[in-house]
């Protein structure tokens, strides 16, 4: 199993920072290099515990799609997202949120394994580990400056 772990420092509320991290109009937004759109469960708007949301996106040249359902959620302060179906073995997504005065702390925790074997590994270690944390970063660098900015999602 890969984890990859990056924590954002945001100058706004908790409240707003977790409704901006869970608004899929923000993540396709945030994921426009790669051209991902909501297709299918929750297609926009804030997505809540229970709900499913199908992604298509493109990554590495091609077209893939990946359904995910929000299995946690305490509100304002996590909530994991996990791979229904898709190309991962497993994929579960743990997003914290903490208060620390006028700033909160978003934590992404980021746990998968990848499938083939040996050539998933190798991939894993060569390409995909690298993608998915600069995916990750760009997003939450974008939720960063639209929080900052406008304190809540005008997406």
């Amino acid at each position: 199993m890969t984890q990859i772990k990056i924590s954002t420092t945001i100058n706004a509320p908790i409240e707003i920072v977790f409704n901006n991290c869970r608004n899929i109009d923000v993540h396709q937004y945030s994921a426009s290099k790669t051209n991902e759109k909501a297709i299918e469960g929750r297609t926009s708007g804030l997505i809540n515990k229970g709900e499913t949301v199908t992604w298509k996106g493109k990554h590495f040249g091609i077209y893939l799609k990946h359904q995910s359902i929000i299995t946690k959620m305490d509100f304002p302060n996590y909530f994991v997202d996990e791979q229904l179906k898709g190309h991962f073995k497993s994929f579960k997504h743990q997003h914290f949120f903490t208060q620390k005065e006028n700033q909160t702390i978003m934590t992404d925790i980021l746990e998968y394994k990848t499938p083939f074997g040996f050539f998933g590994k190798i991939f894993n270690r060569l390409l995909l580990k690298n993608h998915l944390t600069k995916f990750i970063q760009n997003r939450n660098k974008i939720i960063k400056q639209i929080t900052e900015k406008d304190s809540y999602a005008k997406i």
